[in-house]
Order: C-alpha cells, then sequence, then structure tokens
C-alpha cells in the first residue's frame, strides 16, 4: 500500500547548463510541491502505513528549509555564490545543480535518512520511502526512486554536501537536527498507548 504527503515551498535558482536560456543564466523561482510517497506491506497499530502527522515533524523541517531560500549548485561561480550568501539569510548549497530531477533525488535522501533513522513506535511495519515527486510548474515533474537516489552517474549527494544558512538552521524546532541526521544518531516517533 502506498500513501502521499504533500508539502510545498518556494524557492529560486539558477539551473547552470541547461537548455533553456532564461532557466541557465537568469536568478528566477518556482511554486514547488513535493510529494513524499511511503510504502508498506502491513499496518500499524492505528490501520495506517504511517500516521500523517508523524510526517510534520523533521520531514516536513527539511523540505520547509528550501522556502523563500535560494538554492545554488556548490561548483556555480563563486561571486554567485558569494552574493547568494551576502543578498539572502535563506540559502542552502547544494552539491548538484538544483533542477526539479536532483530536488527529488535530494528530498528523497533526506526523508530516507530521517525514516532510516526513526524509532517507529506505533507497530509500523516494513515502512519505507517509496518515492519523491517534485513539481516544478504546474505541467512538468521530477520523480525519484531509490535506485535514482543512489545512481553516481547522477551525482553524490551527501548528507554532509549540504550546506544550510545559519538563518535556516536557526528556524528550526531543534537546530541541532541536522547534525544529529548526518551522525547517524536515531530519532523517536512518540509512544503510543493502545486502547481497545
Amino acid at each position: 500500500m502506498l500513501i502521499r504527503k504533500l508539502f510545498g515551498f518556494e524557492n529560486a535558482h539558477i539551473v547552470r547548463n541547461c537548455s533553456s536560456d532564461r532557466c541557465r543564466r537568469s536568478l528566477h523561482g518556482h511554486s514547488y510541491k513535493v510529494e513524499v510517497i511511503l510504502e508498506a506491506h502491513a499496518l500499524d497499530n492505528g490501520q495506517m502505513v504511517y500516521d500523517f502527522g508523524l510526517m510534520k515533524g523533521h520531514i516536513r523541517t527539511l523540505i520547509d528549509s528550501f522556502d523563500h531560500a535560494v538554492c545554488f549548485w556548490d561548483q556555480d561561480d563563486p561571486a554567485y555564490i558569494e552574493a547568494c550568501r551576502t543578498f539572502s539569510a535563506r540559502w542552502i548549497a547544494l552539491p548538484v545543480s538544483p533542477s526539479a530531477e536532483q530536488f527529488s533525488r535530494l528530498f528523497f535522501v533526506l526523508a530516507d535518512a530521517v525514516l532510516r533513522q526513526t524509532d517507529m513506535k506505533n507497530g509500523e511495519a516494513d515502512v519505507s520511502l517509496q518515492s519523491v515527486i517534485v513539481h516544478e510548474t504546474a505541467t512538468g515533474y521530477a520523480q525519484c526512486f531509490r535506485e535514482d537516489a543512489q545512481n553516481p552517474r547522477m551525482g553524490a549527494i551527501a548528507l554532509d554536501a549540504i550546506v544550510f544558512s545559519e538563518q535556516v538552521l536557526a528556524e528550526w524546532p531543534e537546530p541541532d537536527m541536522y547534525e544529529r541526521l548526518k551522525q547517524g544518531q536515531r530519532f523517536a516517533n512518540p509512544d503510543v498507548v493502545r486502547q481497545v
């Protein structure tokens, strides 16, 4: 069974080396929609694949980090990178170009790390991340599956290669969350007292 949670954010970027002149040479923005799709072959004690409320925690925090931020490829022109850091309090440096395809891979890596490092407390079975879809426009999206996220031919995405600005980190409910995630520390869902 599959379930889907939808998130949204506004973001600005330049996608270098693409075919569209406007896209590769001009800073521009999109109203992104992100679908996080989970899969399980059994249900938890609440008869759910995974409680949607749980996805409003660390996964939402990470995706919301991109809202009203500028994202740049860490291999872009140094003057452009410096301008992004100087004139925007909310920026994110990425090890890949900020295309819809790479955003789908990036969010897959982030959400998958959260799920793998979370101790389930309500009888969740084999819940796993099935895919992530990133809608860049109303008519175009990119979908990432596990094999895409781990494909080195598409560019490596390591957690320690993603850098969030101080302002982004300061707005998180748990400012040390990303360090904990990078270090492989465990997160815990809330305990649930079962009622019969």
